[in-house]
């Protein structure tokens, strides 16, 4: 036995093979504890999000059959009795789920629970006496019922209780983060367990590979002139590495810039298809709408040219025709229904320009430049931005005033461009929003405008794009700095610093173009974009 240990000893590969075989045993618990907790973590997240989800969806149908509930109240109107029966089963389907995913958060002994189960129900017992009520023709009666104090009282009661539920949803979930960490406790329990172990293991190897080491000194002896030689050689090498080793860490700053631009054109590309897929759903049956209203007024206006030629050859109808065009309204439903029929026509070309505009935005760029015109790619972006630029609590709308020159098609990326503008203008909102909020403090009324300008320069071949607004500006040191990669003055979690160093880079590394910004304190902003034509 003690003849096999040296012999086994004087073999140092095989130790170092027994060693590391060891580590790889003891480490093979840690490796599935670690998976199981990555697993865990997984679930926990996407229950999370799930739950997280139906709480909004939850809120969001409650909102409309209350909303629904009291339009019909206030208007006599079945439909919006009709929408209350179509959201219901949403809104039963979104709790069942919410109950399933979350089954221990939700304990049907408790007192709180029952409370808002029954508040629940004594809501839906009122808004279906409200429904009755329309029904009879007591639409007073039935609005009073919905504004009364029982109502807002079983509202109130059935709101805390889903507070209480979303609570005790969190505390679920808190109670598997815990599980979670606790697994990570263990696994690092074993670790350390696993490295007591390994420690003296690993010091017998190295004290035998040591060794093993000075036996081979011995034979290094005869090779010293070989390794100076080879050392003079390694020196030379060195050297060469350190000059390719300066060139290889810029190539993996090149390499990390244009990483960040292919995760955001990816990005877009995902956007893209999605908003494809969306405008042209929307299209199909806004084309059907869209024909069908040509049709419809023309068919309505034959019918009140008849019912004209009626009267003109019947100027004394019976009776029972006079009170049921009283009724109903006669004279004003021939005025009213040409201009409600010409409403919906305008709606749905309203429609028609929103779905064009998200598809020009969104659209794909190819390998090669192509040929667009740039006033549509802005005009694109201004729409998918019209919802920010509207006025709010914080402040007014914000004014867009377009100044541009007469330009024909122009070669260039249309989508990476479209992403500039976007970057540009959206920031430009992001500031006029900061100032709305200084402004509600200090009781001061600014108007806020963005201008926005092209030009042709003949003398370079180019077209300028002016961008600018009358925020607050900014200091010539963050000027300098507002294209450098990750920089961002904006508060963590609304700015990643990426977006004008991207918008740089499309600018001109893809289109060989400029962009420059403009800027003084408390005198806007401007970013000029020049392209070549």
């Amino acid at each position: 036995m003690i003849r096999l240990l040296k012999k086994f000893l004087q073999r140092p590969v095989l130790f170092v093979c027994l060693g590391a075989g060891l580590t790889t045993v003891l480490f093979i618990p840690l490796i599935w504890l670690t998976l199981q907790a990555y697993i865990s973590f997984n679930r926990i997240l996407g229950e999370d999000f799930k739950l997280r989800q139906l709480s909004d969806q939850i809120t969001y149908l409650d909102e409309v059959l209350t909303m629904s509930a009291l339009m019909n109240a206030a208007t006599g109107d079945r439909t919006w009795e009709n929408r209350y029966r179509s959201f219901e089963p949403v809104l039963d389907a979104a709790i069942q789920e919410s109950i399933t995913l979350a089954s221990k958060a939700y304990n049907y002994n408790n007192k709180g629970t029952q409370a808002t189960d029954i508040a629940n129900q004594k809501l839906i017992e009122l808004e279906s006496q409200s429904f009755d009520l329309v029904q009879q023709g007591r639409a007073e009666a039935a609005f009073s019922l919905l504004s009364g104090l029982e109502y807002k009282t079983l509202k109130q009661q059935y709101k805390q209780g889903v507070d209480q539920r979303n609570q005790a949803i969190q505390i679920q979930l808190d109670r598997q983060v815990q599980r979670y960490r606790r697994q990570l406790v263990f696994s690092t329990f074993l670790s350390g367990l696993s490295l007591i172990f390994l420690i003296p293991v690993w010091l017998v190897v190295l004290k035998t590979l040591k060794t093993h080491l000075q036996n081979l000194k011995q034979t290094q002896a005869a090779l010293t002139n070989i390794n100076e030689h080879l050392e003079q050689l390694v020196a030379e090498r060195s050297l060469d590495l350190s000059r390719k080793n300066a060139q290889l860490d810029q190539t993996l700053s090149a390499l990390k810039q244009t990483q960040f631009q292919v995760i955001q054109n990816e990005k877009m590309s995902a956007l893209g298809q999605m908003i494809t897929g969306i405008t042209h759903e929307i299209n199909n049956p806004i084309s059907f709408l869209s024909g069908n209203l040509i049709h419809t007024q023309q068919y309505i206006q034959d019918l009140i040219e008849h019912i004209q030629q009626y009267q003109d050859c019947y100027p004394d109808p019976k009776v029972e025709i006079k009170q049921h065009a009283a009724e109903i309204e006669l004279e004003y439903l021939l005025e009213d229904l040409p201009q409600m029929i010409s409403s919906m026509s305008t709606g749905v070309k309203r429609i028609q320009e929103i779905s064009q505009s998200m598809r020009i935005f969104s659209r794909a760029d190819h390998e090669q430049k192509v040929r667009f015109d740039l006033h549509e790619g802005i005009d694109s972006t201004l729409l998918i931005l019209k919802h920010r630029l509207k006025a709010n609590d914080q402040r007014p709308k914000i004014n867009i005033v377009k100044n541009y020159c007469d330009l024909s098609e122009i070669l260039g990326l249309p989508g990476q461009l479209n992403q500039v503008f976007m970057n540009i203008l959206a920031n430009a909102v992001d500031v006029f929003d900061e100032m709305g909020q200084s402004q509600i403090s200090t009781g001061t009324k600014l108007n806020y405008q963005i201008v926005i300008q092209t030009e042709i320069i003949p003398s370079e071949e180019a077209v300028l794009v002016h961008i600018r607004d009358n925020g607050c500006g900014m200091s010539e040191t963050i000027r300098e700095r507002i294209f450098d990669h990750l920089f961002t003055t904006k508060s963590v979690g609304k700015g990643t610093g990426l977006g004008l160093s991207i918008s740089k880079q499309i600018i001109e590394d893809g289109h060989n173009g400029k962009l420059i910004c403009n800027s003084q304190l408390n005198e806007g902003t401007e970013f000029v974009i020049m392209l070549p034509l």
